[in-house]
């Protein structure tokens, strides 16, 4: 298993949009991805600093990704 990475918010974003996460909107330092195709999937992403790691766990339940899928996405 992965261990997962210290990612800031950007950086998360980053690898969200190449895995077909498009930016929505915006409200304070709290970002709004979406994806289009099904399963139709809305996160939130705070960019505020470093991801903590149960939120990052979190975030990547809920996009339905693993630890290593993000490891690809971000290379």
């Amino acid at each position: 298993m992965t261990s997962l990475p210290v990612l800031s918010g950007r950086g998360l974003i980053r690898a969200l949009e190449r895995a077909g996460y498009k930016f929505d909107r915006q409200k304070g330092s709290h970002n709004v991805l979406r994806h289009d195709d099904p399963p139709y999937r809305r996160l939130t992403i705070p960019d505020h600093g470093e991801i903590k790691k149960g939120t990052l766990r979190a975030i990547l339940r809920h996009a339905g990704l693993t630890a290593e899928e993000l490891a690809e996405l971000l290379k």
